[in-house]
C-alpha cells in the first residue's frame, strides 16, 4: 500500500535507505543557529521522530489540531513536522521575520494549540498570543511538549499543513494543504525527468530557501523523501560563501530564487567556477539578460519553473526539456495532466504571443487534484479563485507558437521582493495607523537586485516643506512598520504627496499611482529608506 501521509512516506524511505543522509547542516549554518554541524541519517531521524511522536501522543496531541513551528531551517523542523504528522496534527510554519501585528493575526486565525519555537522568540509569542485572543502552549524543540486538551475531529481530517500567502485584499490567506498535496509534489519532482531527473539514493539537494515556503517544504523536502536523497539546508543565501557551501556539501542540485544569479555574477570569474558537482538548478525569476551567461560561466542549467502555493503539483510547469528558450522568462510547456488557458481582460482567449492572465487546472475528472484544499475561513475567496472551473493565478503570461509559456508580469496587487510576496493592502493598513499619516498607497517599484521594492506614497496630516523634516518623518514611518511587520514589507522608498488618486468608489487608481511613483523618482522627491530594512530576527 502506498504511503498516505508525509510521515508514512518518511518511514518507508527510512527503512529503504537507513544509512543515507536525510538532512545535512553545514558549519556556517550551524554557527548561525548555534547547533552542531553534521548529517542526520534516515535511521537516526526516524528514532528522533518516534520519540517525539510518543511525547506528543502522551501530551494529548492528535488529529484536528494545529501546531506552529518557528524553527527556521533547523533539522528540528523536520523531526517535529514528521512526528506531528504521524499523530494527525497539522503544522503551521512561521516566518521568523514576522513581528507583533503579524504574529497576533496568525496565532488567532490558525487556531493554534501550541508553538514549537527557539527560546529567543518565546517572549514575542507570549505577548502576541493574548493579543490574538488565544491561550497556547509555547515550548522549545528539545523540551517535552506541554499537555493540551485532546480534540475530537472527523476521520476525514487530512490536513498536513497551513501555509500563509499574501493576498490582494489585506491579511494573508491561509492555504489548507492536505497530505495528498505534499505526496503529489514529491512524486511530481521524482518523476518529472528531463534535465531535472532524480536518481534514487544519491541526490544531495542544497537549498537556501525557507521551510515556511512551499518550495522548500513541499518540493525540496518531499523530492528527497521520495528518492532517499539528502536535503542540505542553509540558514539563508550567503553570496560570498555560496560556492564554498556548494562544493563542501557535494550538492548535485541547487534551488534558487531570481535574486541569486545577479549577486553571484557580480563576483570576478574564477578558475573554480565549474569546480562543483551540480547537475542543475531549479527555481524561478532569473534575469533574462543573465540566464545564458550564468549557465555558460558555471556549467549547469538553471531550470525555470512555475507554481504557486495554491496550485502545488496540480499545475506545476517546468522548462526541463527543449525548447527552453533561455533568456525569455520561459517556464516550459505544460504537461503531466496540466491544463492551461490564457485570457484577456474581457475573458476571451488570448492569441499566440499575446499577454493575458494564466488560468490553470488539473486534467481529468478532478480539476483540483494536487491543489490546496481551500482558504481557511474564507469560502468566498476560495470560490472566487476557482470561478468558472479554472484557478485564477493572477499572473500575466504569453504562449509562444510552440506552446511554451513565458512570464510577463503580475496582475495581482502583490509586490514580489527577493522571493517574498508582499500584499500592498496589508502594508497600507499598518501605515495608516501611524499618527502622521492621513492617506497612503503602496505599490511595487523595480529593483535591479531584489526584483521589486516597496514604494509608499504618503499624504501627511500636515504639509512638510523642509526636506530634512521629510527625511526624518520617512525614517519614523519605516521604524513604525519595522516594529509591526516583517522587515522586507516596510517601504524602501517614501514619497510625500498632496493626494492619492482614487476612483469614484474611493479605490486607489493603481495605474495612475505608478505614474506618480515614476515622477517622484525622476524628480528626486522620494526618500530612500532601503538602508533601514535589516533582518532583525535570528
Amino acid at each position: 500500500m502506498k504511503p498516505q501521509t508525509v510521515f508514512e512516506l518518511f518511514a518507508e524511505t527510512a527503512r529503504a535507505f537507513p544509512e543515507n543522509s536525510c538532512v545535512a547542516v553545514l558549519p556556517e549554518t550551524a554557527s548561525a543557529y548555534g547547533i552542531e554541524a553534521g548529517e542526520y541519517s534516515y535511521s537516526a531521524m526516524l528514532q528522533s521522530v518516534a520519540a517525539l511522536r510518543q511525547d506528543y501522543r502522551e501530551a494529548g496531541y492528535g488529529r484536528g489540531q494545529r501546531v506552529g513551528l518557528l524553527l527556521q531551517n533547523r533539522p528540528a523542523f523536520f523531526a517535529h513536522w514528521f512526528a506531528l504528522n504521524g499523530e494527525g496534527v497539522s503544522v503551521v510554519p512561521i516566518n521568523p521575520d514576522l513581528r507583533s501585528s503579524e504574529l497576533e493575526y496568525l496565532i488567532s486565525h490558525s487556531e493554534l494549540v501550541a508553538i514549537v519555537a527557539t527560546p529567543d522568540r518565546h517572549q514575542d509569542l507570549m505577548q502576541a498570543a493574548p493579543a490574538g485572543a488565544r491561550s497556547i502552549e509555547i515550548f522549545a524543540p528539545d523540551q517535552v511538549p506541554s499537555m493540551v486538551t485532546r480534540s475530537q475531529s472527523p476521520e476525514e481530517w487530512d490536513e498536513a499543513a497551513l501555509l500563509y500567502t499574501s493576498g490582494t485584499t489585506g491579511r494573508p490567506k491561509a492555504c489548507v494543504l492536505n497530505n495528498s498535496y505534499f505526496l503529489a509534489a514529491g512524486r511530481w519532482y521524482a518523476e518529472a525527468g528531463g534535465l531535472i531527473e532524480l536518481q534514487r539514493g544519491v541526490e544531495r539537494m542544497l537549498t537556501p530557501l525557507p521551510l515556511f515556503h512551499m518550495n522548500a517544504m513541499a518540493y525540496s523536502a518531499m523530492a528527497m523523501l521520495c528518492t532517499g536523497g539528502c536535503l542540505i539546508v542553509l540558514d539563508r543565501f550567503h553570496p560570498k560563501s555560496w560556492w564554498h557551501n556548494v562544493r563542501e556539501s557535494r550538492a548535485s542540485i541547487i534551488h534558487y530564487l531570481g535574486v541569486m544569479p545577479p549577486m553571484l555574477m557580480i563576483a570576478a570569474p574564477s578558475p573554480n567556477d565549474q569546480s562543483h558537482f551540480v547537475r542543475f538548478g531549479f527555481g524561478a525569476g532569473v534575469d533574462r539578460s543573465l540566464h545564458a551567461q550564468f549557465e555558460e560561466r558555471f556549467g549547469f542549467p538553471l531550470i525555470e519553473a512555475w507554481a504557486m502555493t495554491e496550485t502545488g503539483a496540480g499545475a506545476v510547469v517546468v522548462a526541463s526539456r527543449a525548447p527552453r528558450h533561455v533568456g525569455e522568462s520561459c517556464f516550459g510547456i505544460p504537461e503531466n495532466g496540466v491544463e492551461t488557458t490564457i485570457i484577456r481582460e474581457d475573458g476571451t482567449t488570448a492569441d499566440v504571443d499575446e499577454p493575458g492572465e494564466l488560468l490553470v487546472r488539473h486534467a481529468g475528472s478532478d480539476a483540483k487534484l494536487g491543489f490546496f484544499a481551500y482558504y481557511l475561513g474564507d469560502p468566498e475567496a476560495t470560490a472566487q479563485a476557482w470561478r468558472g472551473g479554472w484557478f485564477r493565478t493572477g499572473d500575466v503570461v504569453r504562449r509562444a507558437a510552440d506552446g511554451s509559456l513565458c512570464f510577463v508580469d503580475r496582475k495581482k496587487n502583490v509586490i514580489r521582493r527577493s522571493g517574498e510576496n508582499i500584499s500592498a493592502v496589508e502594508v497600507e493598513a499598518v501605515l495608516m495607523t501611524h499618527p502622521e499619516v492621513r492617506q497612503v498607497a503602496v505599490a511595487p517599484i523595480k529593483d535591479e537586485i531584489r526584483g521589486d521594492e516597496v514604494f509608499a506614497c504618503v499624504v501627511p496630516h500636515q504639509t512638510i516643506d523642509d526636506p530634512a523634516q521629510r527625511v526624518q518623518l520617512a525614517h519614523e514611518i519605516v521604524a513604525w512598520c519595522l516594529a509591526r511587520l516583517a522587515y522586507y514589507k516596510a517601504p524602501g522608498y517614501i514619497a510625500f504627496v498632496n493626494e492619492i488618486p482614487l476612483t469614484t468608489t474611493q479605490k486607489i487608481q493603481r495605474g495612475v499611482l505608478q505614474g506618480m511613483i515614476i515622477a517622484a523618482c525622476d524628480g528626486n522627491s522620494c526618500v530612500d529608506t532601503r538602508f533601514l530594512k535589516k533582518r532583525v530576527a535570528i
